[in-house]
Formats: C-alpha cells, structure tokens, sequence
C-alpha cells in the first residue's frame, strides 16, 4: 500500500478527513462554470483518484466507531458548551452570561440493588477494598435480587423524567420569585445544557449546565431575584418532586413502577475563574465534551445494535451487563412502544446523549457550517476562482456513494495518521499554553 505510486494521494485524503476510522466513499464530478462566459473555471472527477473514489468523513461521534471523528465532535461540544458559560462574540452570545445564575447539576438514577463501589469507607459490602479498576466495580453484589428490569425501565424513560424535571423547574423559579408561570416567562428564561452518561451499573445519569436568562435569553440580564442560591434550591425542590416523577403500568409479571431521580443529587456554582474548589468554565465544558463522544461502552456492552443474543458470548459481554440486555428483549412484547430490544446495546436508553435548550448557546449546526464555509473559502482560493463573486459560479455536481471503510492494511495506516495529527494537536496546544504562560508572566 505505502509503496503503490497513488500513495500520496490516498495519504492526504485521509489527512483531510482528520484519520477517520471509516471514511464515506463518493464517485463523481464537480464543475465550476463562469455564470456570464459559460467558461469552465475547474473540473474535478474522482476517476483520477485512489480507487476512483473520494474519502470523506464518517462524522460518527462515538469514541469506540471513530477516534478522529469524535474528536471533532467533543470539540464542537466543548464550544457549545462553552459559548453558553463565557460568552462568543462570533455568535452573538455576550460575554455578559458569566453574570447569569448557573450552576453544574448531576441528577443520578435510583437504587435497583446493592452493587460493589468503592464507599468513603474504603470497604464494599462485600468486605473487601476494591482497586479502581477492578471489574466487579458496579456489578450486583445478588443477581438473584437485583432489579435488572427497573434499571432498564429507568434508563428507557430517562428523557421522559428529565423532561419533567425542568417543566417542574420553572414552576419552583416562579414560585421562589413570586410569579405566576405566565409571569415568569415575562421576566426570565431558563437555559440549560446536558449530557448523559452511564454509571458502571449500566444506569444513566445526567449533568447539566442549567442557567436563569432574561426573557430574551443570554443576550438580556436576569431579573434581581435570580440567584445562584434560588437556582440551587429550586433544582433541588424539582428532583425531589412528586411531580417529577415516571409511572410505568404492570404488564404480566411486572409490577407497576413509578421512577424518580436518586436520592444522590449534586448542584455546584459554575465559577469563570476558581479558586480550587469552585468548578470553572473549561472544566465543565471538557467534562460535558468528554461524555458526549461515549455511549454504554464503560459497562462492556456492544457499540451497535444486537441482533441476537448470541453476539453476546462471541464479545465476551461480562455477566452484569448481559443481565440487563437479557432484560431488554424479555421485556420487549410486555412494553412495544418503548422498544428495548432495539435499544439493548443502550441498555434500554432511547434518548439523546448531549441536548440543549433552544436559547443555551450556539448549534452544532452552526459550528459545522462555520467549519463548512472555511474550508470552502480555502477550497476557493486553491482552485484560484477566490476573486471571483460566488454569485457569478455556476457550481455543475453529480455524486453517488461508493461504500466506506478500509481495507485491513488501509485501516494500519490510517490509525497512524490519526496518532500523527492528534500528537500535532497536542504540541501546538502546549506551545500555545507555555506561551501564554510567558506572556503572563511578562
């Protein structure tokens, strides 16, 4: 492969697409034709390509599909998440939304059985220390009493609950603030970020950067009434809600269960500059950013979907998990709607992983057509058609798929270009941190 004389070429494709793990295959041409002369300005065609093909990104955000993808992904998540705590002038959120109320909530899943951890004790209720990394961390200390059905039940109705947290939210903001819901809407608007992540007990559970807006969202000052202390206190009235709150009908042998959060609820002041206790703004963003690229992999399930259970045994899936997968398709026919089967590999979770409030910050939508229209204005100008008014090109196309993926020795070499360009990433941030640093310090 490195020796073939199209080496190069296929090389930097591959560069371009950042060493994607699974590159999307295109056959196909593209003109670029004068508006007002009909004179052609350049033609591509991909059958002077590798292959005859051309390799584009997969965009798969998990970590376990594709390393240098889900890079990109952590990294529009952290702006995202960023832009909502200090400001981006590029997106017309003000820096002004460091001022607003906001804190860092993580609201965990209930109890479906004692399970081995590592307590402040040090000691598990098994009696013993456990290390780590050790692999029973998470796992039920009594399979035969462990509720594997209600986990995955929880997990399935999670956004659900979720969804009734923060309704139930503003009720408690508008109360603390004595207002009417109608009222509060008039005054203030609630923003917040989240993302989900599994505990190694297989449930899911949710951080959230949640923030009290003016009406008009960051861009406008909250109301004197909005505190970090008021925010704190009606998150934790929310959580603990009757309102706030899943039932699930009994079906056959299943019993009805209704779903709260756990009793384990944290809420901490999000700070621009910390003093080391306070969370500060990049250590949230890289945390939220971190989760966003990972699924259900940290509990040893599978990072697709499960056509049988047999696959389970050829990946080795450890007892715990196998549990509640096996739980999934039992409990399949009794809850058709909620389709834990197709959702096994999830372990019953349906929802998304990272989500938003409409006016928290910027989109991914708009960090990638950001990203999109850069790398066009580059294109441009190394086509030598950047003086001309893109009003005045007529752009000709015709693409089809042709496939993704490499062959085992492509897929050796593109692992190597990804190292190569992430150990680039990283030189170049270290030299921008000591310069900083320097700069400081002068």
């Amino acid at each position: 492969m490195a020796s073939a004389p199209d080496y190069h070429r296929w090389e930097d494709q591959i560069r371009r697409t950042g060493g994607c793990a699974d590159p999307i295959h295109l056959t196909g041409w593209t003109t670029h034709k004068d508006k007002t002369t009909g004179a052609t300005l350049h033609h591509y065609s991909t059958a002077s390509e590798p292959g005859g093909r051309l390799r584009l990104a997969c965009g798969n955000r998990r970590a376990s599909r594709c390393p240098a993808c889900a890079r990109t992904y952590a990294g529009d998540t952290y702006h995202l998440i960023r832009a909502g705590l200090a400001g981006d002038d590029r997106r017309d959120i003000p820096a002004t939304v460091r001022d607003h109320p906001r804190v860092f909530a993580t609201l965990t899943a209930p109890s479906f059985g004692p399970v081995h951890n590592r307590p402040d004790s040090g000691t598990c209720r098994c009696g013993t220390v456990h290390t780590p990394d050790a692999p029973e961390l998470g796992t039920a200390l009594d399979p035969t009493t462990y509720d594997y059905a209600g986990a995955v039940l929880f997990n399935n109705h999670a956004g659900q609950l979720w969804q009734r947290f923060t309704n139930r939210l503003r009720r408690e903001i508008a109360a603390r603030a004595g207002l009417t819901q109608r009222e509060l809407k008039e005054a203030a608007r609630l923003s917040y970020g989240k993302v989900a992540e599994f505990q190694k007990r297989g449930a899911i559970h949710f951080h959230a950067i949640i923030r009290i807006d003016g009406p008009d969202g960051p861009d406008s000052a909250p109301p004197s009434w909005a505190t970090v202390r008021l925010l704190d206190d009606a998150i934790r009235a929310a959580a603990a809600h009757s309102y706030t709150s899943v039932s699930v009908p009994a079906v056959d042998d299943q019993p009805v269960r209704t779903f709260r959060w756990g009793r384990q609820l944290d809420v901490r002041p999000v700070k621009a500059f910390g003093d080391g206790s306070d969370l500060i703004e990049q250590a949230v963003a890289s945390y939220v950013a971190k989760y966003a690229t990972k699924a259900a992999e940290n509990t040893g399930t599978l990072d697709r979907r499960i056509g049988e259970l047999a696959e389970l045994d050829r990946h080795s899936v450890p007892d715990h998990t196998r549990r509640l997968i096996t739980a999934c398709r039992n409990l399949d026919p009794l809850y058709p709607d909620r389709r834990l089967w197709a959702w096994a590999h999830m372990l019953g979770f349906r929802g998304h992983f990272s989500s938003k409030s409409r006016r928290y910050s910027t989109t991914l939508g708009a960090l990638r057509q950001a990203r999109a229209d850069f790398r066009a204005e580059q294109e441009r100008v190394a086509l030598g058609i950047d003086e001309q008014a893109p009003d005045t090109v007529l752009v000709l196309a015709d693409w089809q798929y042709g496939g993704h993926g490499h062959t085992p020795g492509e897929s050796v070499l593109a692992a190597t270009i990804a190292r190569d360009l992430q150990l680039n990433r990283e030189t170049a941030r270290e030299a921008l941190r000591e310069q900083l640093v320097d700069e400081r310090e002068w």
